[in-house]
């Protein structure tokens, strides 16, 4: 069966294959009882999604002309149409309907987080603080935000944030070496929301941008689903790899580069100040806009505070990311953008039509433990909480050394990246584990293109407790042994 698609065309591909069929049908060229081929085979055949086929199949059931059977697929059913009960119902084919990049984006990321709510499950997965605010001291906090408002309305607050937090964060950001004003700062939920926001306020379709390799899915996926593409780029313990970085800007002519500058997800690395001055070389040369994600920069266990790229920059060129999640509440998540003027009105202009109003209950609370002091207090408490943690994890580690496991002891954040022994699989590992009421993250998932991290795994130690951390180590010890131990033979 020949079918002709015209990828220049504006008819969209289903339609093209649906009307092709549909007038082979008319002809006679294909009678009553013609089984079609099957969808996989069809999109094989002529090098579309399999859900273009789906489309279009579904648009010829719609039209009565094709009818679908169990054990034999579709076939065509022109002339003979009693197949169809007139008071039978037609259900909404969802396949058709949902876009393919919404069905067809990879899941696991989002399935190993769905189990860290599991309270059964061990999670090494999850990127969130240990508990230290006391529950009872929240309460009353909680409602004294509430009595101060005397029965006004605070529930829509500003798109730009709530003025009182902006000020507060403007008085934080001078702790990194970051002078911004009130209309620089856009609060927003939570990292992944930011960077959704800037990639619709800066990028069209078919636009290019450049990550790091490897990069946390949260990053590419929101740039594959903005049709764009993620330009990679290497990082070792220095960071992003800087030396052929201007040849593929002048390739790829990307709209912004991404760094997680400070104790990178999923590896660990801090970038080096080396890096961040080339980087920011090659930004002023280029007028390429940088988006700096921060979030991790608090939890420093024995580096110095290193600048940010943004407390660096001149020009105005770094969009600046920053998030409480790793530092404030488990569960109340707060974030904002520091960014030229112009865009933070775009943001904003996004907000109103998105979510139209934010958090405001979080944004008090967390002014309110600014300026108390409060917050700074507790993150303290984190970083001390996650360094003896990382210690705890990293002993563990430390007996998996011998049959070939290696690992960079992280200096802050939350993650320690793992490269397995010899012949042991990522994803291997990981699902003995979820077998096992334990959730790790298999490397490969922060690859775009799957083409690296088979032999890695990324273990979190923030989130649970010291005892929790030693069971799952000990079952994590026996597991990765006895994979290990199987491929030698």
């Amino acid at each position: 069966m020949q079918v002709v698609v015209d990828r220049e065309s504006r008819t969209p591909i289903y339609w093209q294959i649906a009307d092709q069929i549909k007038e082979k049908i008319i002809s006679g060229q294909m009678p009553d009882g013609f089984v079609l081929p099957s969808e996989r085979a069809f999109a094989q055949m002529l090098g579309v999604h399999r859900n273009t086929i789906i489309k279009a199949y579904t648009a010829l059931k719609d039209e009565e002309i094709v009818e679908s059977v169990r054990g034999v697929g579709y076939r065509v059913a022109y002339q003979s149409k009693d197949f169809y009960e007139p008071d039978v119902r037609k259900k909404v084919n969802w396949s058709a309907v949902i876009k393919d990049e919404y069905q067809d984006m990879e899941r696991t990321f989002d399935e190993i987080f769905q189990r860290s709510s599991d309270a059964n499950n061990i999670s090494f997965a999850t990127g969130l603080p240990p508990a230290v605010y006391d529950e009872a001291n929240l309460a009353a906090d909680f409602a004294a935000i509430l009595n101060e408002q005397g029965g006004k309305s605070s529930f829509l607050t500003p798109y730009q944030g709530d003025l009182e937090l902006r000020q507060r964060v403007i008085s934080y950001l001078r702790t990194k070496g970051i002078k911004a004003g009130l209309n620089q700062v856009q609060i927003l939920s939570e990292t992944n929301q930011a960077l959704d926001f800037i990639v619709t306020a800066m990028l069209k379709e078919g636009d290019r941008v450049i990550v790091e390799e490897p990069v946390s899915p949260d990053v590419y996926r929101v740039i594959k689903l903005a049709g764009c593409k993620a330009v990679t780029v290497p990082v070792d313990q220095d960071g992003i790899v800087c030396d052929h970085l201007e040849a593929l800007i002048e390739t790829h002519r990307p709209k912004f580069i991404y760094v997680n500058s400070s104790y990178h997800d999923p590896t660990g690395n801090i970038l080096s100040v080396e890096r961040r001055k080339k980087l920011l070389e090659i930004s002023n040369r280029y007028r390429l806009p940088i988006v700096e994600e921060d979030a991790a920069s608090e939890l420093a266990f024995e580096d110095d505070v290193m600048p940010t790229l943004k407390a660096m920059d001149r020009s105005e060129n770094v969009i600046y990311i920053y998030s409480f999640s790793l530092t404030f509440i488990p569960g109340l998540s707060m974030a904002f953008v520091v960014a030229p003027e112009k865009l933070i009105k775009s943001l904003s202009y996004l907000v109103s039509i998105r979510v139209m109003t934010l958090d405001w209950i979080t944004q008090k609370l967390l002014a309110k433990y600014i300026t108390s002091g409060k917050f700074y207090e507790n993150a303290r408490r984190i970083t001390e909480l996650n360094r003896e943690k990382r210690d705890l994890m990293c002993g563990f580690l430390d007996r998996l050394v011998p049959l070939g496991l290696s690992y960079e002891k992280p200096r802050g954040g939350v993650y320690v990246w793992c490269h397995l022994p010899e012949g042991v699989d990522g994803k291997e590992v990981a699902a003995v584990c979820t077998r096992c009421g334990i959730s790790i993250v298999p490397g490969d998932i922060f690859y775009p293109n799957k083409n690296g991290g088979r032999d890695c795994i990324r273990l979190n130690y923030s989130f649970e407790t010291k005892a929790r951390i030693k069971l799952g180590m000990e079952n994590l010890i026996e597991i990765i042994t006895n994979l290990a131990q199987r491929t030698s033979l």
